[in-house]
């Protein structure tokens, strides 16, 4: 069993109370070995055994194996994983602890913001982004902690849709990335170590991490205490989900597992959670719990999931969810390269009902305004249009060619308005895939994400172009190992082929296929493409 470090010790103490007190079923004798394991290192060890990967976490060295039973901090890594690993599914999913997610604050910070009196929501937090203000406010990075995932999606929400939602949210992930950590325990030393005036208003301030962080942390005695401020609305909690894996077939051994569980769900266990500052399920804690000043003495309950729940959480948060999430955080705090390439055929002229009648091209400017906006300056950009006979018999046409955004923006923001469709024109789909493949590769660089994105309508029609087959032969040698491209094919409304696209995206290795039956929803598609790295949707 590998556990989240946090826990393993009080599932050691129960394991090894049960085995001292005779563990067995069907009359074999039961061990456990309970190892502590960082949640993101395991994931990245599944990742690899399914060939996969997870956006900004990649896969684990061979030297880290996937257990038979994984106890991570929170469900939203099972949910990534199979997002992206369709042949990822734990036989029983079981909630045995809970911990809140509390914005951390050192004590005299937080009575500046009227606490423990006053409580702060998210909107009050998101307020000092954008400003003058000199709150440092820092995060653990979402790609790799679940704290700082589930933090992201408090402040998707509340930060709304729209251009102005899209503002807010950009400004407050672009400040916590400049205080962002890969590990809870680096983020955690970024807080003041004094009382001193300077110190306090140099080192890191606030940072969303749970409520065993913050009872962890200050029974060390700091000179600098942290409170915890209950956010309103609530985050979703970790919810240390129980997950006995695919590969655990002999039936002793899951017996065995189901055996451990139900210790894990004993009044012992709620006890020996209290003494690492960790809840049980119900929101509850026992007696040698640690609550930290205004902590609720029962949170919301997490409900247990046997995994057949269509793919959601217990809170309803989906894979979708945190694909759009981790999208977000990608795009804006991570460098890449992109050529965008959006389809200009005639169909494209067509009304979308649910846009109040705009078409699927003007939808589709809107999302890449959105989407322009939320790449930082660490991106490289290029925009191309497709349709048929642009320049001859060639079908496609650059706007504008990769160029970093700190100096070509407003070009590319300008090019948009180029992407409007020609009238009778057809669509020449696979020598404009290939094209901008290619175009890609040439000048591809290490270190960063190398991508083409392209949305599209409908299906190959280019009587002048490549057929099917040879095009698929040429893309396929196009590709270098050492130089990979992803290649996300984005479908727009209920005419595209998407068994052209998934049979485009089988030859190119982490492609994805995605669409947006509902052209409306392009913009989340795009969040949902930008934030996996596998699969389709």
């Amino acid at each position: 069993m590998a556990a989240a470090p946090e826990i393993a010790p009080a599932v050691e103490q129960i394991a090894s109370q049960w085995i001292t007190g005779g563990a067995e079923v069907s009359g074999t004798c039961v061990a456990v070995d309970v190892t502590d394991a960082n949640p993101a290192d395991i994931a990245g060890a599944v990742s690899r055994e399914h060939d996969v990967a997870l956006a900004g976490l990649g896969t684990a060295p061979e030297t880290v194996t996937v257990p038979d039973v994984w106890l991570p901090d929170s469900s939203t890594w099972l949910l990534r994983l199979q997002q992206e690993a369709s042949g990822f599914k734990p036989t029983k999913i079981s909630s045995v602890a809970q911990s809140p997610i509390v914005l951390a604050m050192p004590e005299p910070v937080a009575k500046n913001f009227g606490w423990p009196e006053k409580k702060m929501g998210w909107d009050q937090l998101l307020s000092q982004f954008g400003t003058d203000s000199t709150l440092q406010v820092g995060i653990v990075d979402p790609t790799r902690d679940a704290a700082g995932l589930n933090s992201l999606l408090a402040i998707g929400a509340i930060a709304g849709s729209g251009q102005e939602g899209l503002l807010k949210k950009t400004q407050a992930l672009t400040a916590l990335s400049e205080n962002d950590s890969s590990l809870r325990e680096e983020l955690l030393q970024q807080f003041p170590k004094s009382t001193d005036a300077n110190d306090l208003g140099t080192s890191l301030q606030a940072a969303p991490l749970s409520e065993e962080d913050v009872v962890a942390y200050n029974a060390q005695r700091p000179a600098v205490q942290l409170s915890a401020i209950y956010m309103e609305p609530a985050p979703t909690p970790l919810d240390y989900p129980y997950s006995i894996m695919p590969q655990v077939v002999d039936t002793q051994k899951a017996a065995a597992a189901d055996g451990l569980l139900a210790q894990l769900s004993s009044p012992a266990f709620k006890d020996s959670l209290a003494t690492v500052g960790l809840r049980a399920p119900d929101g509850t804690y026992g007696a040698a719990f640690q609550a930290p000043v205004g902590a609720p003495a029962a949170s919301p309950a997490v409900k247990s999931s046997n995994g057949a729940d269509g793919g959601k959480a217990a809170s309803g948060v989906s894979g979708n969810d945190l694909s759009r999430a981790v999208g977000s955080w990608v795009a804006t705090t991570l460098p890449g390269r992109v050529l965008a390439v959006f389809d200009v055929s005639g169909s494209m002229a067509k009304a979308v009902p649910t846009a109040g009648g705009a078409s699927r091209a003007q939808v589709t400017q809107a999302a890449a305004r959105g989407g322009l906006s939320l790449f930082n300056n660490k991106w490289a950009v290029g925009v191309w249009r497709f349709s048929t006979n642009l320049d001859g018999t060639t079908p496609y046409k650059q706007l504008v060619p990769i160029t970093p955004l700190t100096s070509g923006r407003p070009k590319l923001e300008a090019s948009i308005g180029e992407l409007n469709p020609v009238p009778a024109g057809d669509t020449g789909l696979y020598d404009t895939i290939l094209a901008a493949y290619q175009e890609v590769q040439k000048n591809w660089k290490a270190g960063r994400s190398n991508s083409v994105i392209l949305f599209t309508d409908g299906e190959n029609q280019n009587p002048d172009g490549l057929g099917q087959d040879e095009f698929l032969d040429k893309l396929k040698k196009a590709q270098d190992p050492k130089k990979p491209v992803r290649l996300v094919l984005i479908g727009i409304g209920n005419e595209v082929n998407k068994g052209e696209l998934d049979t485009i995206s089988k030859v190119v290795k982490g492609s994805g296929v995605f669409v947006a039956e509902d052209p409306a929803r392009i913009s989340d598609i795009f969040l949902e493409a930008i934030g996996t790295r596998t699969g389709a949707s």
